[in-house]
């Protein structure tokens, strides 16, 4: 099973992860990250896939999917 690991401390809340990811693992939040911004928050209700989509989508590479 993969998983999704952010990076909090350079997360400015874009929210771009949260709308490519398509099992819903990457959500928004209204907890604020050290830059002052929402950030992302991780539902480890739900299984990441491994897709690599919010990596890839992310512009401050604060996301790594791993194994």
């Amino acid at each position: 099973m993969s998983k999704v690991k952010v990076d909090f401390s350079r997360c400015k809340g874009c929210f771009l992860c949260t709308s490519v990811c398509p099992k819903g693992v990457l959500l928004p939040s209204t907890e604020l990250g050290a830059k002052g911004f929402e950030i992302v928050q991780i539902d480890e209700t739900k299984e990441c896939i491994g897709c690599g989509a919010c990596y890839k989508m992310c512009p401050d590479y604060c996301i790594e999917v791993t194994d």
